[in-house]
């Protein structure tokens, strides 16, 4: 669990660095081909087995993954890799809170708001499209994980995944092409891009595989909550991202309101 977040936000860092060349686009575009190479390797999907009810949330997925790793790297290109991964990890503790409705939930929620709204507070510097990009990824990945439910029931195993990610990196193939075309890349800031891919894609999502066949689901979600953390350290360490201790604060506040929520539903 340890190796598939630092390998994700390792490869986030990875990818930053490529961004004045190819941008955020030319990034995630390239991430978007790794992505597809080793989920369609691992699901191996029918394609032509489908029928139209399994393809709409397969095309659906699609979208939402293509429009969550856009968002979030635009979103680290604008405000660091810390704040947009921490605002990104809303969805997902979002998706948590609202399938309970109890007290300890409603505590967590208005603790993770606090420090929402400490984040987002009016500051000269503050960069709210950025923020609000990190928003924006943040709802694509509760549509992401609601999606992948619908998708898991309609279609066996991974193949369901597999498709998706093979649309989605059917849409930026034009991306692709149009950066290349524009100023053909130097081999270093492609080999970032497919750094990002590899460390970013394929090594946690092998690495999750492994990690939920030894370690209970709700253990699995509660070291999830350890992200936002490792991105701003990564992000401190690896690019000079540096936060102040209100970020810190308001970073530990969503991370101890995912943790309270996954220890509850344990009890």
């Amino acid at each position: 669990m340890v190796g598939s977040g630092l390998s994700n936000q390792t490869g986030a860092a990875i990818g930053s660095l490529a961004f004045p060349v190819l941008g955020p686009v030319g990034v995630v575009a390239v991430r978007q081909y790794v992505a597809a190479i080793v989920l369609l390797a691992v699901g191996r999907p029918r394609l032509r087995a489908f029928t139209w009810r399994q393809w709409q949330p397969v095309l659906l997925l699609a979208l939402v993954f293509g429009t969550m790793n856009l968002s979030l790297y635009s979103a680290i290109d604008r405000i660091g890799l810390g704040l947009a991964v921490t605002l990104e990890f809303l969805g997902p503790l979002a998706v948590a809170l609202a399938a309970t409705r109890n007290r300890v939930d409603a505590c967590c929620a208005v603790i993770a708001a606090a420090g929402v709204v400490t984040l987002m507070r009016p500051q000269p510097s503050a960069d709210y499209l950025g923020m609000g990009l990190g928003l924006l990824a943040a709802v694509c990945w509760a549509s992401y994980i609601l999606l992948n439910r619908t998708v898991g029931r309609r279609i066996p195993g991974a193949a369901g995944s597999a498709a998706a990610a093979g649309v989605s990196a059917l849409m930026f193939l034009p991306v692709g092409v149009a950066v290349v075309l524009r100023h053909p890349p130097a081999a270093t800031a492609v080999g970032y891009a497919v750094a990002a891919g590899v460390l970013s894609s394929a090594v946690p999502y092998l690495a999750d595989l492994f990690t939920l066949r030894r370690v209970p689901a709700q253990a699995f979600g509660l070291f999830m909550s350890v992200n936002p953390v490792l991105a701003a350290v990564v992000g401190w360490i690896g690019l000079g991202q540096n936060l102040g201790r209100t970020e810190w604060a308001s970073i530990g506040a969503i991370v101890a309101a995912n943790s309270l929520s996954m220890l509850a539903r344990r009890g």
